[in-house]
């Protein structure tokens, strides 16, 4: 695949959890308290009348970015979700948020021979009850460091479209119009004590 986008289990999103608990309670001397760095990336996913339908998040995992769909209030069906280069969610159509993240140059879709971009991603396919959830690792980006680094100076955001992407055509998949979106914003990971 372009972009080494590999589907990944809920237990790798746990294990990176737990490194990350693991880092921001120290390990040794009792009297040091480490504060936890900005380790992860969240965007709330909303409509444009100002509906919540989920959340991203995006942490950093062995050799790139993991990062976790969880949707509900939406029509059932495949959908198009993408991360975006621009981390803003303007209406009338969230066309402020740009296009794909692409810092490699690539084309779109995992069936595109040049292609696929970062932000690229399977179609989150939602159930009959709105819930649906996808879960990748994006090897090779980081979190905020290094030339594919997520969030550069005009941030990022996450894009539900309306309908399936094709994973070939060009630069979007002929997704659709954008239903949802979420600007990515950083956070600190806060292990359970």
């Amino acid at each position: 695949m372009g972009n080494q986008l590999r589907k990944t289990g809920v237990a790798n999103l746990l294990l990176v959890g737990a490194s990350l608990s693991l880092v921001a309670c120290g390990g040794g001397d009792a009297d040091v308290e480490v504060a936890p760095a900005e380790s992860i990336a969240r965007a709330t996913l909303v409509g444009l009348d100002q509906t919540q339908y989920g959340e991203v998040i995006v942490g950093e995992g062995d050799g790139g970015l993991i990062v976790r769909i969880d949707a509900r209030g939406l029509e059932p069906g495949p959908r198009g979700v993408h991360i975006h280069e621009i981390g803003k969610c303007d209406g009338p159509d969230f066309k402020s948020a740009g296009g794909h993240w692409n810092p490699t140059g690539k084309q779109h879709g995992f069936d595109n021979p040049k292609g696929a971009h970062m932000g690229d991603f399977f179609n989150l396919v939602v159930r009959e009850d709105g819930t649906g959830s996808v879960e990748a690792t994006i090897e090779g980006a980081s979190l905020k460091e290094g030339a594919n680094a997520l969030m550069d100076a005009d941030g990022a955001a996450f894009v539900v479209h309306a309908g399936p992407d094709d994973m070939k055509t060009d630069p979007s998949g002929e997704s659709g119009g954008r239903v949802a979106c979420g600007v990515f914003e950083l956070q600190k990971f806060e292990p359970v004590r």
